[in-house]
């Protein structure tokens, strides 16, 4: 167990970002400067809305402290590869759901140990574990900042080799989030069995609530029916692995998987739940 944490739940997720590094290219962060007012909406959503969502959430179902520093880490976490494959099969707008998911994954190597940091003192108090703010940055960059940029650097110098691997990448990331999920659930399946009711109903609140939160911000500020769909999924997809990644950084390897990472790992489960129904919400609102 202390290998598949040490070492391949910090390579899974390098392997997952790097997968959405290679299908990204220069004109998904230029597009922020053309299109700067979607994604200014997007992203206020995205990295204030949301994690104020998650402290209402926690403090509304009480949780236990480990598992609301849990919530908040997974608030966090930007969308990832799943975001814009939810936007492509909603028929929203691909391209503003890229740029977001590209230039938040690179902010967040500064965003969330500072957030972090903050949530484990607030809810552990005297039990939080120590955290280094500098360590978890530097971790944050290795694993995440920087396979996104050896990606883009492949999609902009080699685009043909970009092609040939994006497919097989994808899938290997796919089977590698599907296994740290297991392992996590695996590792604290006495936790997870005496806080699913409690802990499922919040992540499935949260979850609905930011989908629509995000929907009405983004129609409220104007934006077209395929950047709201967008905006509303950016809100509420989030990216499970890196919160399980986070989780094991932040308490250490010879613990095993803490109970920080059962709401990432739960969650992993329970968004395909919650976004099905909003697709075909979203798909048959534009055949009407």
């Amino acid at each position: 167990m202390d290998l598949l944490i040490s070492v391949g739940l910090p390579l899974s997720l390098a392997i997952i970002m790097l997968s959405l590094g290679v299908g990204l290219e220069i004109a998904d962060f230029r597009r922020v400067l053309t299109r700067g007012y979607p994604f200014a909406i997007g992203a206020l959503c995205q990295v204030v809305l949301l994690p104020i969502s998650a402290f209402a959430t926690v403090k509304l179902f009480a949780l236990p402290p480990e598992i609301a520093v849990g919530f908040m880490i997974l608030s966090f976490c930007p969308g990832g590869v799943t975001s814009n494959i939810l936007s492509k099969l909603a028929k929203g707008d691909v391209a503003l759901s890229v740029s977001l998911t590209a230039v938040i994954s690179l902010l967040s190597m500064l965003t969330v140990p500072l957030l972090a940091a903050w949530s484990i003192a607030h809810f552990m108090g005297a039990d939080a574990p120590e955290v280094s703010i500098t360590g978890l940055a530097i971790a944050m960059f290795l694993i995440t900042t920087l396979p996104v940029a050896i990606g883009i650097s492949i999609r902009h110098f080699a685009t043909g080799f970009a092609n040939r691997i994006e497919s097989g990448l994808s899938k290997l990331a796919t089977f590698l989030f599907v296994l740290v999920v297991l392992a996590a659930l695996a590792a604290n399946w006495q936790t997870f069995t005496e806080n699913l009711g409690i802990m499922g109903g919040g992540l499935i609140t949260l979850n609905i609530a930011l989908l629509l939160i995000g929907l009405g911000i983004a129609k409220a500020a104007n934006l077209s029916w395929d950047e709201a769909k967008t905006v509303s999924i950016e809100t509420g997809i989030q990216n499970s692995t890196l919160g399980i990644t986070l989780a094991a950084l932040i308490t250490g390897t010879e613990s095993g998987f803490s109970p920080l990472a059962l709401p990432s790992a739960v969650y992993g489960i329970t968004m395909y739940v919650v976004a099905v129904p909003f697709l075909l919400w979203f798909r048959r609102k534009d055949v009407a």
